[in-house]
């Protein structure tokens, strides 16, 4: 795929093709215009003007937008950097550059500083040659964490402010300021997750077990805070992608495929956990002291146990995961009373109905955990600390924890489906073969097969011609069995 992708998680393309610096202009532009459209900021400057003297040039206004702009740290990602930030403050916005950052510390930062919004500059576990824009928005009015992933109607409307080439640069003496604060923000970071594990009386039991850690940070934005953090806890870190040269030693993706040096790590280190994350560190997989990959679908499983375990769910206490997340987040979460609510597939979804409902904890089986009292965007620094909060706690070794929770299979299938409205009518399929089955409706169509502890997923892609197949079953063979059963339905009918 070689086209420029727009989604509700911003831009991506293929840097010097797809994603180039006019591509750079016209979307941080584009977001510049929303950002004063939120604040009625253009008409709040003049004010300003009028009432006493200007800031000076090159600092910050006190009626200026204010956004975080960090990066992945993936080779030729300062280029991108550079060329957002003189967007933004060319477009009247005041920028304070993180540097390189995980998508979290972004976050945080975007709450800590009162921004108005953040940038991250990440192509997510996408292939090297790749990289993009993805944007959070704080709410403007909250008192506490409120940084997370534009909701759908916001990134459409950026997205058509982007097709319109909407943009609004400044006189010489409006442009915004920039102020370096990147360790402030990986300050602030940490102090939030170490409050968390303070609050739940898990620190000196991590300090006290002194466990061996093998980190792989694929030499994205993780390695620049997060082996400090487990040291900080009392962990002996043994680095893996640490370097600041920004070149992926493996495919970032992490997968099982892509992380079998980890394994012989942490069996030659004698380790008690391994951790890997992608680029911009807002996912996590892990891999237990055998050298064993047990993969990013137990992350969010074991830190919510851990978070259920050492903080007493109160009543009515409710989880959020997508529609595609594995049960096993229900099984956990029945034995602490805690109810799991499920969103349509995508970040943003899932911290909607979060806020909505106050949940307690949320994410993706993805590896994706969501703590609202550190951010509410993924935090894979989070996810380790809650799985070594759980170990610490517990006295039990990560392939001991694992083998309590009732194990389930997830697998996936695609049917190409040129024409939308055939998508649709396929979607439309499934729910009337399974209409006696709980069925969701939020995102194509989720039935909940509980008798057969199974679930299935069907929905149309939104960036390809294809119909998603996913399910997930007790056993592999459970699974494949009702993605054939799902198959035959669609198909029925169908031109062979």
């Amino acid at each position: 795929m070689s086209h420029l992708m727009l989604s509700v998680s911003g831009c991506r393309g293929l840097v010097g093709s797809t994603l180039t610096p006019e591509t750079v202009v016209r979307f941080v532009s584009a977001l510049a215009c929303m950002l004063h459209d939120r604040r009625g900021a253009r008409s709040a400057d003049l004010s300003a003007l009028a009432a006493g003297p200007a800031p000076a040039v090159g600092t910050f206004g006190k009626h200026r937008p204010r956004v975080v702009v960090g990066r992945d740290g993936r080779a030729g990602g300062h280029a991108i950097a550079h060329t957002a930030i003189g967007a933004l403050t060319a477009s009247g916005c005041d920028v304070i550059d993180v540097g390189v950052a995980m998508t979290p510390t972004v976050g945080v930062a975007v709450d800590t500083f009162a921004a108005d919004a953040g940038l991250v500059l990440t192509a997510s576990h996408n292939p090297q040659e790749w990289n993009g824009l993805k944007p959070m928005f704080r709410d403007l009015k909250a008192k506490g964490p409120s940084a997370s992933a534009p909701p759908a109607k916001s990134a459409a409307t950026l997205i058509e402010a982007y097709k319109k080439s909407r943009q609004n640069f400044r006189a010489w003496d409006e442009v915004g300021g920039i102020d370096q604060r990147a360790e402030q923000a990986i300050a602030a970071h940490h102090e939030r997750v170490r409050d968390v594990l303070d609050a739940l009386k898990a620190t000196k039991a991590i300090a006290k077990a002194k466990p061996t850690v093998v980190l792989d940070s694929t030499n994205g934005s993780g390695r620049v805070a997060t082996a400090a953090f487990l040291e900080e806890l009392g962990c002996k870190v043994v680095g893996l992608g640490q370097s600041d040269s920004g070149i992926f030693e493996h495919t970032p993706e992490p997968t099982r495929e892509n992380l079998s040096s980890l394994g012989g790590a942490i069996k030659k280190a004698r380790a008690r956990v391994g951790f890997a994350q992608d680029p911009d560190a807002d996912r996590l997989a892990l891999i237990d002291e055998k050298g064993q990959y047990i993969g990013e679908e137990y992350t969010l499983v074991l830190a919510a146990r851990a978070l259920f375990n050492l903080r007493k769910p109160g009543k009515g206490a409710t989880a959020v995961v997508n529609l595609s997340t594995s049960r096993m987040i229900e099984d956990v979460a029945a034995s602490a009373g805690v109810k799991v609510l499920r969103s349509a597939v995508g970040e943003a979804n899932v911290v909607e109905m979060m806020r909505a409902k106050g949940s307690m904890v949320g994410g993706e089986g993805n590896g994706g955990v969501i703590l609202p009292d550190v951010t509410f965007i993924r935090d894979s620094l989070t996810g380790m600390a809650l799985t070594l909060a759980l170990m610490a706690t517990t006295g039990k070794s990560l392939s001991e924890l694992v083998s309590e929770v009732p194990s389930y299979s997830i697998e996936k299938r695609k049917v190409e489906m040129p024409k939308r409205e055939e998508a649709d009518a396929a979607v439309e399929k499934i729910a009337a073969a399974f209409a006696h089955e709980k069925i969701n409706r939020s995102d194509g169509v989720w039935v909940d097969l509980s008798s057969r502890r199974s679930w299935l997923h069907v929905r149309a892609s939104n960036t390809e011609p294809i119909i998603r197949f996913i399910a997930e079953g007790p056993n592999p063979l459970a699974a494949k069995v009702l993605l054939d059963e799902a198959q035959r339905v669609i198909l029925q009918g169908l031109p062979k």
